[in-house]
């Protein structure tokens, strides 16, 4: 009878569900090699760092020994001596000091100057003479403030009491953790990231794309960066 015929499935639909098999399973080898990559490049880009945190900041500290109350000689310093130490065919550093750029990233609006942009590891004067704050970003990357003119105060979840760095300290952030900031009154900084510097540029440009619609500076700031980032990738800087 015909209610005892045993359903069977079509060889389209078979082919159909083995193809889709197919499909997923190339996904999950694509998607699992990918993250193995990531991985294992994370274990190795200090290979590819150039700058040392300690040394960038006792040229901070002689920046301010050097021009006292002159933060353009504190900055001129700076550069003058990073072009001194590294070679040209090392690593790229930006000595022109009049691409100033405003930032508004977390909140908080100063502007900067980019030195250094490579993938590892970034190199910036940021500050304002008005004083500002904001959020610190959750960022892939160690993050050095140090402290030229003015202070920065700090504060994370659970302390009752701030965190101050007057000129000459070091504000050091570990990648994966945030803070609240204010850069009281006026301050600027030497400002140093060593990690995966692409994957903070979504946090430097959220409030410029969803807030300030400054596109001039949106251009500006991705000019810059991707310019120093390519050069720097010529020379073998990654």
């Amino acid at each position: 009878m015909a209610g005892n015929k045993k359903a069977t499935r079509s060889p389209e639909k078979s082919e159909e569900q083995r193809s889709s098999s197919i499909k997923w399973a190339i996904r999950a080898a694509v998607l699992s090699l990918f993250i193995f990559t990531c991985g294992f490049l994370d274990t190795i880009k200090d290979r590819w760092y150039i700058f040392d945190p300690t040394s960038l900041h006792e040229l901070a500290k002689d920046a301010i020994a050097s021009s006292p109350n002159n933060t353009a000689g504190m900055i001129e310093h700076i550069v003058t001596n990073l072009t001194a130490t590294y070679p040209s065919t090392k690593i790229r550093i930006n000595t022109d000091s009049s691409e100033w750029v405003f930032n508004n990233a977390g909140g908080a609006m100063g502007a900067m100057y980019i030195i250094h942009a490579s993938i590892t590891e970034y190199l910036i004067i940021f500050g304002t003479p008005l004083g500002t704050e904001g959020h610190t970003g959750l960022h892939t990357a160690d993050d050095y403030f140090n402290i030229l003119v003015g202070e920065q105060w700090a504060f994370r979840p659970g302390a009752l009491e701030m965190e101050r760095y007057p000129p000459g300290s070091v504000h050091f952030l570990p990648r994966g953790t945030a803070k609240q900031y204010k850069m009281h009154e006026g301050c600027f900084a030497l400002e140093y990231a060593r990690g995966w510097i692409p994957l903070m540029l979504p946090f430097g440009f959220a409030d410029t794309i969803t807030s300030t619609l400054d596109i001039p500076t949106f251009y500006n700031t991705a000019r810059v960066t991707g310019r120093e980032m390519l050069k720097n990738l010529l020379i073998g800087k990654i």
